[in-house]
């Protein structure tokens, strides 16, 4: 790709990650994202299609990101139950290398009355369920190997999803509730504790 059409991109998708950021994408013009990137609106049209093409184009590359992450939790080296401990470390330092891409993946801003928002939505909670889908994995193979008591997999994935990302959002608070990476990791490791002493067949 010209170099300086690559730069208008990158320009784009991080301007947009910026202004995408806690807020609806119905709320954010293009104009606002131009305006930050410091190209031309119609910058966005000609590589984009629209502003719903560059919001659906930051999203793949966090899920894109988020992927690689979690990849590399569950290496098939590890137990199910040393798939679990690492899946939340890997969480982890997704959160601490892009604390955005976290923010826009685990609290999505309202997709709006859009159906390129309402479509995006959708996406994003298909992604959640791939992501979960390998923690059930782990689970009932850890429940077929004897290392865990029988539960309900899917409803211990969705627990073990939700206590992460209550704790990594510790991270953002302005008080002195906030917790430092070294801090998340701890108390990560005590959450992933408390569910898998519950799980571990006596």
């Amino acid at each position: 790709m010209d170099p300086r059409k690559q730069r208008t991109i990158d320009a784009l998708l991080r301007a947009a990650e910026e202004v995408f950021t806690g807020r609806a994408a119905a709320d954010v013009t293009v104009e606002e994202i131009a305006g930050c990137a410091g190209v031309a609106v119609g910058s966005i049209y000609n590589h984009f299609g629209s502003k719903a093409g560059l919001h659906a184009a930051v999203v793949e590359r966090a899920l894109d990101v988020d992927r690689r992450y979690m990849d590399r939790a569950y290496r098939q080296d590890r137990t199910p139950v040393e798939q679990l401990y690492a899946a939340a470390d890997e969480y982890l330092e997704f959160f601490v290398a892009y604390p955005e891409y976290f923010r826009m993946l685990a609290f999505p801003g309202d997709p709006g009355q859009y159906a390129a928002g309402k479509e995006l939505a959708e996406r994003l909670v298909r992604s959640v369920a791939e992501q979960n889908g390998r923690l059930v994995d782990a689970l009932r193979r850890g429940v077929a190997a004897g290392e865990l008591r029988t539960v309900d997999p899917d409803e211990v994935a969705t627990v073990l999803w939700a206590s992460w990302n209550g704790v990594i959002s510790l991270g953002w608070r302005p008080d002195s509730l906030r917790r430092s990476p070294e801090e998340l990791r701890g108390l990560l490791r005590t959450a992933t504790d408390v569910v898998a002493h519950g799980l571990l067949a006596r």
